[in-house]
């Protein structure tokens, strides 16, 4: 029976109750009455069961789809406005004892080199970052307990905090590593990461264990528990997703929005994000041999349903799409977008790529993504702040649902981006941005804080950096 608070995996994200909820969708796609009321609640910005979702996305009917899209982007604007924020994933290693079949860092494959940084060729790493402007990375290792222990991440944690270069300075370093203990995740708090990420990649059970076949990641309890031993580990802010391909899109949708209901069953407090990654070409692997590939359309409903759904939360999307898919994704949930990402361990520094965990889309740099964002309308963020003041877990949702959170998020933005404009842009980016900041710093509502943001900016314009409200 599902269970949202059960503390088993297969209690709440329960694989009857995922099948009855596909059939009632599908039963109901053009029950014009039901779709309306659940569009009515939606519109009440309080989110959505994963039953009630599961009826959206399946919806057949061309004006309520059309709804679907524009209440999302309304949502969307509503509580993250036009802020999007920027950071860079960081692959410390692609050593793995496991043989994920999607994945070209698995066990059998004799072809890709296997590396590991050193502590100083990760400094290296995260200068070459920082001459980019990047304030905020992820970091990406496979799962070893002899080369990727949790002590080596947590040295490569302390080592990103404490390289300075010029005026760069990595302010917050989120975790996407495999699932561990409760231990461990209290030693991940301790060094003060930001988001712990972890991605399904299927919640269909026997497709996980099919798609993990050996290994630690096998077990499929394990993994997806996770979560809950990060947040009883003290992690507040936990990032949740699927690798779309890999199973039925229907059936992914369904249990991430109830493992999201389980965490705020739970812990009173839901994910703090959702990455939307889809299946893409990489060494050894072939997208075409998954059968569950979805198309754009479907993509990009799939991406306003779950801001639907999850209204609070943050959603993401990196480099693996395209630039017009990102565009659109911004338009309709996405808040969170990586720039210049290299998937390759070492892959900022040097100029080989033979280690990439999959295919870059979108490989611009990171003043042209800024300065795309900017011409779009969009205000690039680099904040760091609420991490860093203790903004997180459901302290941060509850000033993002009372709307206060607007009055931390808009002048840190405009902050930071002035900093990378000082520091790093390139002189056309720098001249849209000045017009841009002008004109959002003269629609801040609060007065006090408007004129907090002005001096702060004036600051940083003399040369100061790094202030937070």
């Amino acid at each position: 029976m599902y269970n949202p608070a059960s503390p088993h995996a297969e209690a709440f994200v329960h694989h009857d109750e995922i099948l009855d909820t596909l059939q009632y969708a599908e039963e109901n796609k053009k029950n014009a009455s039901l779709i309306d009321g659940i569009l009515r609640k939606a519109r009440e910005r309080g989110g959505l069961n994963h039953r009630e979702a599961a009826v959206l996305l399946a919806c057949a009917l061309p004006a309520q789809n059309e709804e679907i899209l524009a209440l999302a982007k309304q949502i969307k604007e509503g509580f993250y406005g036009r802020r999007i924020v920027l950071f860079a994933p960081l692959y410390l290693s692609n050593y793995c004892v496991n043989s994920c079949v999607y994945c070209p860092y698995h066990l059998q494959n004799r072809q890709i080199p296997r590396k590991k940084l050193t502590q100083e060729e990760i400094a290296r790493e995260v200068t070459a970052l920082q001459d980019m402007g990047h304030k905020r990375l992820a970091l990406e290792a496979g799962e070893d307990p002899v080369h990727n222990p949790i002590e080596y991440i947590l040295e490569s944690v302390d080592t990103i905090y404490h390289v300075r270069h010029t005026n760069g300075a990595v302010r917050r370093v989120n975790v996407n590593i495999a699932a561990t203990s409760i231990e461990n995740y209290q030693k991940l708090r301790d060094a003060e990461i930001g988001t712990y990420i972890l991605f399904q990649e299927t919640y269909h059970r026997e497709s996980y264990e099919a798609l993990h076949p050996t290994g630690p990641k096998h077990d499929y309890c394990w993994h997806t528990e996770a979560m809950d031993r990060a947040m009883r580990g003290g992690i507040g802010d936990v990032g949740l997703g699927v690798l779309f391909g890999l199973e039925r899109y229907k059936y992914e949708f369904a249990g991430l929005l109830m493992h999201a209901e389980h965490l705020e069953a739970v812990f009173g407090v839901g994910p703090h994000t959702i990455s939307v990654p889809r299946i893409k070409r990489a060494d050894d692997i072939d997208p075409a041999a998954f059968s569950n590939g979805i198309d754009d359309e479907t993509f990009a409903k799939l991406i306003a349903c779950i801001r639907l759904s999850v209204p609070y939360t943050g959603m993401i999307i990196s480099t693996r799409e395209g630039i017009q898919m990102r565009a659109r994704a911004l338009e309709l949930g996405v808040s969170q977008i990586s720039g210049a990402s290299r998937t390759s361990v070492g892959g900022y520094e040097e100029e080989e790529h033979d280690t990439e965990q999959f295919e870059v889309s979108d490989n611009r740099t990171l003043d042209e993504v800024v300065r795309w964002l900017m011409e779009l309308g969009y205000i690039p963020s680099f904040c760091t702040a609420c991490y860093r003041e203790g903004r997180t877990g459901d302290r941060f949702m509850q000033l993002l649902k009372s709307g206060q959170i607007q009055n931390c998020c808009q002048p840190n933005a405009l902050m930071t981006l002035q900093e990378f404009l000082q520091d790093y842009a390139s002189q056309p980016a720098r001249a849209i941005g000045e017009q841009l900041i002008a004109r959002e710093l003269h629609v801040i509502p609060n007065e006090k804080m408007r004129g907090v943001t002005q001096r702060h900016l004036a600051r940083i314009l003399a040369g100061e950096r790094d202030f937070r409200v």
